[in-house]
């Protein structure tokens, strides 16, 4: 007999790789408990399943698997008593994230213009999608510098204390959150902090809700004159988000930043390798995805390139103007099933990183603009000299 898998139903691709070695029981990730695991030899999860002695303890399980980068939702030292193999996937929804946010960047009226002519981007926390943040700013000439009291400075991309990471034109958060001492991040960006954002600033969070004081935030919000703008994709109190708040923020998103499919699918394959290895089994060499290619029109405007070619896979606004429609007006429980039903139900998003660009007429900075957001090139340049044609 097949060994049994529970799975939450939102990890894609599970079925494709495994299908013809395990049985697969897909539940949705808040119902996944004690009953559900029942006769399963491994566990895959998502960041709503809290992984803990309540939800083990009576299994027989070999391997658990959390399809994210981030592993706050789950008791490691537990497992690692129990002798229960635990595997996550750092990294795979990073690009996600990265497009996340220069996808709101570019939804703001001159945010990336004012960018690309010298504004500076701060980036509080810098593991794994930090780094990225900056090589990906990097490359698109756009200066950053970076908070993170656990790494030692010679490992960030400029390093800057959080006062002065807060006063740039950007403020864009990706920290873990821990309530380790001596530098909690639970609460990191509270009143005090807020306070160092300057007029037309942009905070985007799309780490944890509670890194920043979601209350501290609203009576920010409500009380600076002039303001600065906000992007949320996490909150404190998920799935129930405060409405007040939404109605405040420029945008606001059920925790999709890291929803891509193909940051899904990545973590899918990562996780499935590691359970195929821990149990001795022979995984198949499946694709899951085909990219299809992306005909971009010319411009002399760097940043409507650069817009051009984020909006082409990603809408943000869709998912801002798709939450509220859910939400706002609602009552709490409402809500609150509004908003697993948007993660659930999450249409395809695709990625533009490792999209092949097709078009004619760019000059040779824009190419390497295209080339600087992931894109493989397969386009016709102008000619030398022409670039101002």
């Amino acid at each position: 007999m097949k060994p049994l898998v529970v799975v939450d139903e939102n990890i894609p691709g599970v079925e494709e790789l495994l299908e013809d070695i395990a049985i697969i029981r897909a539940v949705a990730g808040r119902d996944i408990d004690a009953d559900a695991l029942a006769g399963a030899q491994a566990l895959l999860v998502r960041s709503v399943t809290p992984v803990n002695s309540a939800l083990v303890s009576a299994a027989q399980l070999r391997f658990i698997g959390s399809a994210t980068s981030g592993t706050d939702h789950v008791d490691l030292q537990f497992l690692q008593d129990r002798g229960i193999t635990f595997a996550h996937a750092p990294g795979s929804n990073a690009n996600s994230v990265v497009e996340y946010v220069l996808a709101a960047i570019a939804t703001v009226p001159g945010k990336l213009e004012q960018l690309l002519a010298g504004g500076r981007v701060g980036i509080v926390g810098f593991g794994i999608i930090g780094r990225l943040m900056a090589a990906r700013l990097g490359g698109l000439g756009i200066e950053c510098c970076a908070y993170d009291p656990w790494l030692d400075s010679s490992t960030l991309h400029n390093p800057s204390a959080l006062e002065d990471v807060l006063s740039c034109d950007v403020v864009t958060v990706h920290a873990e959150l821990t309530h380790r001492q001596p530098w909690p991040s639970h609460h990191l960006l509270g009143a005090r902090a807020l306070s160092h954002l300057k007029p037309g600033a942009l905070l985007i969070n799309a780490s944890r809700g509670a890194v920043v004081d979601n209350q501290a935030l609203l009576q920010s919000l409500g009380s600076r004159e002039p303001a600065y703008s906000v992007v949320l994709d996490v909150w404190e109190g998920e799935p129930e988000i405060h409405q007040g708040l939404l109605g405040q923020v420029l945008l606001g998103t059920p925790h999709i930043a890291g929803y891509s499919y193909d940051g899904k699918l990545l973590a899918t394959r990562m996780l499935c390798e590691k359970l195929a290895a821990t149990l001795g089994w022979d995984l198949p060499a499946t694709p899951l995805l085909d990219t299809p290619p992306l005909a971009l029109a010319s411009t002399s405007d760097d940043a409507q390139l650069i817009r051009q070619a984020l909006e082409s896979v990603y809408d943000i606004r869709a998912d801002d103007h798709a939450l509220r429609a859910a939400t706002l007006g609602s009552s709490p429980g409402e809500a609150s099933a509004a908003f697993d039903r948007a993660r659930k139900e999450y249409p395809k998003r695709r990625e533009l990183f490792g999209t092949t660009v097709t078009g004619e007429g760019f000059s040779e900075s824009q190419l390497g603009l295209l080339t600087a957001l992931g894109c493989d090139l397969n386009t016709r340049d102008e000619e030398p000299g022409n670039e101002d044609r």
